[in-house]
C-alpha cells in the first residue's frame, strides 16, 4: 500500500504535466518558472496548469472564486504534493487578493482576463496581479483577443470594424465566431498596458487563431 505521505509518481506524460497550457509549458522549458520561485495561479480553476509544478515541489499558490474549483485543487495537491498546505489554495477574487505586494515571482493568468465584465474590471484584475508580482517577476497571461479575426467578432449582431489606437472605447465584450461572449483585447491595448505598467515584453505577442472559433493571445511581461 502506498505511503500517503509520498506523492504519486507519474506513469505517463499526461500524468506528469496534466492539461497544462502549451504556452505555459514553453515558459517552464525556458527556465522562466522554476525551483525557488513563488508561483501564483490567479484564477486557477481545478488546477490544470499546476500538475507539474506540484509534482516538482514548487512553491505554488492558487486562487479562484469558485469554491468547488478550490476544493478540486486541494484534492489534487494532497495527492501530488502532500506536504503542501491546503491553505495555499483559497477562494478569492483576482481583483482583490489577500497576498502582500511584491510577494510572487510568477503570476499565471490563463483564460481569466477575458471574463472581465468591462474595461474597469479588466484593469482591476490586471493591476492586482501586477501589485503582488515582485520586481523582476514574470506575468504570464493567455486571453481571448480580436487579433486575426477582426472581421469575425460581433456586437449586437453587427460586424465590428477594425480597431485603431485612436479609439479609446474600442474594447468591450464582444461575440466570438463560436457564439461565446468575452472581453476582447487587441495588440494595441496589450502594448499600451505593457507601457503603462512599466513592464517589458519577454516575448512578442503570440496569437493562435482557431478557424471560425476564437483567437487566443499569449502576453508575457517582466516587471521592472
Amino acid at each position: 500500500m502506498r505511503d500517503m505521505a509520498e506523492p504519486l509518481q507519474p506513469s505517463s506524460l499526461h500524468e506528469q504535466f496534466g492539461d497544462i497550457d502549451i504556452y505555459l509549458f514553453d515558459q517552464l522549458l525556458r527556465g522562466r518558472i522554476g525551483d525557488g520561485m513563488r508561483v501564483l495561479d490567479a484564477g486557477c480553476g481545478s488546477g490544470r496548469n499546476l500538475v507539474f509544478m506540484l509534482r516538482a515541489g514548487m512553491d505554488v499558490h492558487g486562487i479562484d472564486e469558485n469554491p468547488n474549483a478550490i476544493a478540486a485543487v486541494r484534492r489534487q495537491a494532497a495527492m501530488l504534493a502532500p506536504d503542501l498546505l491546503a491553505e495555499r489554495f483559497t477562494v478569492q477574487p483576482v481583483d482583490a487578493m489577500s497576498f502582500e505586494s511584491a510577494s510572487m515571482d510568477v503570476v499565471v493568468s490563463s483564460a481569466v482576463l477575458h471574463f472581465a465584465r468591462d474595461e474597469a474590471h479588466f484593469n482591476a484584475m490586471l493591476n492586482e496581479m501586477w501589485r503582488v508580482l515582485a520586481p523582476g517577476g514574470v506575468l504570464f497571461c493567455r486571453l481571448a483577443s480580436t487579433i486575426g479575426i477582426e472581421d469575425q467578432v460581433k456586437s449586437l449582431g453587427e460586424a465590428v470594424p477594425f480597431f485603431n489606437d485612436s479609439d479609446p472605447k474600442r474594447l468591450k465584450r464582444l461575440m466570438l465566431p463560436d457564439g461565446s461572449t468575452r472581453f476582447l483585447v487587441d495588440a494595441a491595448f496589450l502594448l499600451e498596458h505593457t507601457r503603462r505598467l512599466g513592464g517589458t515584453l519577454l516575448d512578442p505577442l503570440k496569437t493562435t487563431v482557431v478557424h471560425d472559433t476564437r483567437s487566443m493571445t499569449t502576453w508575457v511581461v517582466r516587471k521592472g
